[in-house]
């Protein structure tokens, strides 16, 4: 995922320019942070109290030149417009947030709009048209069932949630004048590991990294992956 980020970047911007940034639903940081010590000014819209303290207390350990290229607000993807003037950033990342939003395109809308001319949206969602992956490799035969033909579904938190369709965000994305420029799968082949698993050793790990990479830019496999990776490029 940060390497597809990576390169989109690369293939918008100019090498060495600093973004601007903005990640909406932050969480504790990560992302804000790794592009942070890459040398780009990132802005994190976070709503969650106690995300938002995680992510300062992540912040406060970094070096001072690093802390100073990080700004952390309280609120969400429907506020920008009244925390940015449009145009205001060079990329817009809203990762793992819109299953949580019961209609997106009012919010999908007000971030494209604070997207400078041939800026990046990034999007990170749940693949609804790969819902009955899970269940059915799982050997859960009802839930499989039950997972076709609707976008609902019980995340790993046991939170009601909703997926998004590939079709239905590439419209969406012309609508808002961030046409679809590039997309990925996510967990196409570690969607049913369990978040405690322990990591392989470092070699196993790269064939691992390797393989999803693989799947998530090939078809048909990246279209069953868990997630997707939307990236739209502000006309």
């Amino acid at each position: 995922m940060a390497r597809q980020l990576d390169e989109q970047i690369a293939a918008r911007f100019p090498v060495g320019q600093r973004l601007r940034v903005l990640d909406v639903g932050t969480g504790q940081g990560t992302q804000a942070l790794r592009l942070a010590r890459a040398g780009h000014t990132v802005t994190g819209l976070e709503s969650d109290p106690e995300m938002l303290r995680a992510a300062r207390e992540a912040l406060s350990t970094e070096p001072e030149g690093i802390r100073e290229r990080v700004r952390l607000i309280e609120g969400d993807g429907h506020e920008t417009g009244v925390h940015f003037l449009p145009g205001s950033f060079d990329v817009v990342l809203c990762h793992g947030v819109l299953m949580y939003v019961q209609e997106p395109d009012a919010m999908l809308a007000g971030l494209a709009r604070m997207l400078a001319p041939g800026g990046l949206l990034s999007l990170l969602v749940r693949n609804a048209d790969a819902l009955a992956m899970r269940p059915g490799l799982a050997g859960d035969w009802s839930g499989a069932l039950a997972a076709f033909d609707t976008d609902a579904y019980t995340n790993r938190l046991g939170l009601s949630v909703r997926a998004d369709r590939l079709s239905t965000l590439t419209q969406t994305l012309d609508g808002i004048a961030a046409p679809l420029h590039a997309w990925y799968g996510v967990r196409v082949f570690t969607d049913n590991v369990p978040n405690e698993v322990q990591l392989p050793a470092a070699d196993e790990l790269d064939r691992l990294l390797a393989a999803e990479d693989k799947a998530g830019r090939t078809d048909p496999y990246r279209q069953v992956a868990a997630l997707l990776h939307l990236c739209g490029v502000r006309g």
